[in-house]
C-alpha cells in the first residue's frame, strides 16, 4: 500500500495503482489468507465496493481498488485509485458482495470527483488529500455506511476490508488477489506510532492487532470501520498508504485518509455533482 520505489516508472506507477502505493519490499513467508494475514470475511458488508483498474503504463496489469458505498449512488475511494496518470477504471464497480467477481450489484461509473488538494506521495512521503468519489450511473439497493462524526481515540478497535494481495512481495507478477473479501482487526494508532510527518488530523495511523499483517497492494481506497455506540459499523478511514517509509506491507503501520475530516468536502461534492 505504498509507492514502490523503482527506477522504472512503470513499476512504480503500477504499484501505486493497487494500493495506497505500498512499498512491500520482500516476500512474506506467511499464509495466503490475507489482506496480508487477514481472514475471510465473517459477515456481510453491504457497503463494500470493488473497483477494477488497469495500469496506464502497463495495460496488461489488471488490479483492483476498494471503496465504500456512502450514498445510494456514491462511492468513496482513494484519489490515487482514480488518478488517470496511474490507472484507468475498467468502467464498472461491484457493490455489496463478499466475492470480487460475482454477487452484489454491478453499476457503471458515471463520473469521478477527486479532492482538489490531492497529491500522490510517489516521490516520497504520504499521499495527501487522498480521497475521491465515484458516482454510479444508477442508485443501488445496498445500505450505505455512515461516515463517523469522528474517529475513535488511539486504541479504538477498528477493522479493515479489502480484496488486495495476500502475498507481500514487490513484483506485481507475484501478487495474489483473493476472490473472497478479507478482513483484519486493527486499532487506531497514535500519531507518534507512524513516521514523523505521516499521520495528522486528516491521516489516521493504523496498527494491526495481528502479527505481520496489514492492508497491501489492491486494498487502496477500501474502508476502515469502527463500531458506533449502538454497535453498528461506521466509516472512519480510506486506505491510502504506509505509515512509514521503506517498510513491507506486513510489518509497518498503515495510513488512512480520515473520512470524518473530509465529510464537508464529500457533502459539497455530492451536491455539486448530483
Amino acid at each position: 500500500m505504498f509507492s514502490l520505489k523503482s527506477s522504472r516508472r512503470t513499476v512504480a506507477r503500477t504499484a501505486a495503482v493497487a494500493l495506497a502505493g505500498a512499498a512491500c519490499a520482500a516476500m512474506m513467508t506467511g499464509s495466503a489468507d490475507a489482506i496480508v494475514n487477514g481472514k475471510d470475511s465473517t459477515q456481510s458488508y453491504p457497503f463494500m465496493v470493488s473497483v477494477p483498474v488497469t495500469g496506464v503504463d502497463d495495460p496488461t496489469f489488471k488490479g483492483v481498488c476498494g471503496g465504500s458505498l456512502i450514498d445510494s449512488k456514491w462511492v468513496l475511494t482513494a484519489a490515487h485509485c482514480v488518478d488517470p496518470s496511474l490507472v484507468t477504471l475498467d468502467g464498472t464497480v461491484r457493490i455489496g458482495s463478499e466475492w470480487k467477481n460475482s454477487g452484489g450489484t454491478v453499476r457503471s461509473v458515471a463520473k469521478t470527483v477527486t479532492h482538489p488538494g490531492y497529491k500522490n506521495g510517489e516521490g516520497g512521503g504520504p499521499n495527501r488529500n487522498d480521497v475521491a468519489l465515484i458516482r454510479l450511473n444508477r442508485p443501488v439497493a445496498e445500505k450505505p455506511v455512515r461516515i463517523a462524526d469522528a474517529p475513535g481515540r488511539p486504541g479504538t478497535p477498528t477493522r479493515l476490508l479489502g480484496f488486495g494481495t495476500t502475498v507481500d512481495v514487490p513484483d506485481t507478477s507475484g501478487w495474489v488477489f483473493p476472490d473472497r473479501l478479507q478482513e483484519l482487526d486493527t486499532r487506531r494508532g497514535a500519531v507518534s506510532e507512524c513516521a514523523p510527518g505521516y499521520a495528522d488530523s486528516t491521516r489516521l495511523c493504523t496498527i494491526s492487532e495481528v502479527p505481520r499483517a496489514m492492508a497491501c497492494n489492491g486494498d487502496s481506497g477500501g474502508p476502515q470501520i469502527q463500531r458506533d455506540r449502538k454497535g453498528r459499523w461506521e466509516l472512519i478511514g480510506v486506505t491510502s498508504g504506509p505509515g512509514a517509509p521503506g517498510v513491507r506491507c506486513s510489518e509497518g503501520p498503515g495510513l488512512y485518509s480520515s473520512a470524518p475530516a473530509y465529510a464537508d468536502w464529500i457533502h459539497r461534492a455530492i451536491v455539486r455533482n448530483g
